[in-house]
């Protein structure tokens, strides 16, 4: 046996890539292995693994023993060798998700790594990769808040997703274009660990619908499925754009979800955070499009309870914003001047006439009053 320290596991953790988590979620200096796949993992990773001892038997790097076997193993392979074996074919729209996403994501991408070895088995994406999914998922009701199964159909060839209020329904309930269409997981928002919120555009105003599955797997594939689509639809749009220039494109997490007042003539209703439609948005645009952000609001401004101003500069008018705390207008200041500093491409000046609400090319914002 090879206790903790000693030359032998010394010896394995300089293998190439031992620096970080094998499941590419950029935790430094693992503390963990699966000596069964020959990887380094971190503590939270360890656990994921855990859950399929069929495939992953894991140990400390430092805590557990090590049989002499187990040590030439590890040094023999590595997170380097391992990567290029799981992970030889990921689709190029298929979500890598990073540390700070929910643990569905997390522990899927693991599974589909190594459970199923989809990325080494090019016909296990089918689910994803074959350009139309139909299915249900549990929808949650506009009116009631109750969670409802219904059917959706995605197609790419008709480059929507469309879900229907009965089995036997002919005709849709909604079509959501897939060119204005973005897919984030919002587990605590929703109330459930595989709660996902779609946001769409519909007559140039922000739609959400919230929706869920009780199989990870299957809600992760329709997200998946999602950016597949939207992938097939950008290479059309954006002729000679590079994946890299694409995958960002795919889907985005929210920069920042919060109230804020709105001050002005026309005040806005308060804004449940599973409205179905937002009562009030705002293009951002980029800084040399005209569009900026500036600390405070005019001197002469009334009609706002909250002392901490924002003012958002566009080429038609101001908007003035009011947040409760210091520290809440400076993330927010933070997260508008990310969007303003970002260059529009060419075909993004078409979304200046219209909201994105983060679904379409350009980020866009909702701005709700604080609840009641």
């Amino acid at each position: 046996m090879c206790r903790p320290g000693k030359s032998g596991i010394n010896r394995a953790l300089r293998v190439p890539g031992r620096s970080r988590c094998a499941s590419g979620l950029c935790l430094p200096d693992p503390d963990w292995a699966s000596y069964t796949l020959g990887v380094f993992i971190c503590l939270s990773c360890s656990g994921i693994h855990r859950n399929i001892p069929q495939v992953s038997k894991v140990k400390s790097v430092r805590l557990d023993a090590w049989e002499e076997a187990q040590v030439e193993f590890m040094a023999s392979h590595g997170n380097d060798a391992a990567r290029d074996k799981y992970e030889s074919k990921v689709p190029p729209f298929y979500y890598r998700p990073t540390f700070s996403d929910c643990q569905l994501l997390r522990e899927q991408w693991i599974r589909a790594k190594y459970e199923r070895q989809e990325f080494t088995h090019p016909d296990k994406q089918e689910p994803y990769s074959a350009g139309y999914r139909e299915g249900f998922l549990w929808k949650r009701g506009r009116d009631n808040g109750q969670f409802l199964s219904r059917k959706f159909v995605l197609t790419e060839r008709e480059g929507s997703l469309k879900y229907f209020n009965r089995n036997d329904a002919k005709e849709p309930k909604a079509i959501m274009k897939i060119e204005h269409l973005n897919a984030t997981f919002q587990p605590a928002k929703i109330g459930h660990p595989h709660g996902l919120q779609v946001t769409y555009l519909k007559d140039n105003s922000t739609r959400n619908i919230f929706v869920y599955h009780e199989d990870g797997k299957e809600i992760v594939d329709w997200f998946n499925a999602l950016r597949a689509a939207r992938f097939h639809y950008l290479q059309v749009a954006f002729p000679g754009a590079s994946d890299a220039d694409l995958v960002p494109k795919l889907s985005r997490n929210y920069l920042k979800e919060g109230y804020m007042e709105k001050t002005g003539p026309k005040g806005l209703p308060g804004l449940c955070p599973q409205d179905a439609f937002a009562r009030g948005e705002v293009f951002i645009g980029s800084r040399e499009s005209g569009y900026t952000v500036l600390d405070g609001l005019p001197p002469s401004t009334q009609g706002h309870h909250w002392p901490h101003g924002i003012t958002i500069v566009t080429p038609e008018r101001r908007f003035l914003l009011a947040c409760e705390t210091e520290m809440e207008q400076r993330a927010w200041v933070e997260a508008f001047r990310k969007v303003v500093d970002r260059p529009m491409l060419p075909q993004e000046y078409a979304l200046a006439h219209r909201v994105a609400g983060g679904c379409g090319l350009r980020a866009g914002v909702h701005i709700p009053h604080a609840p009641p």
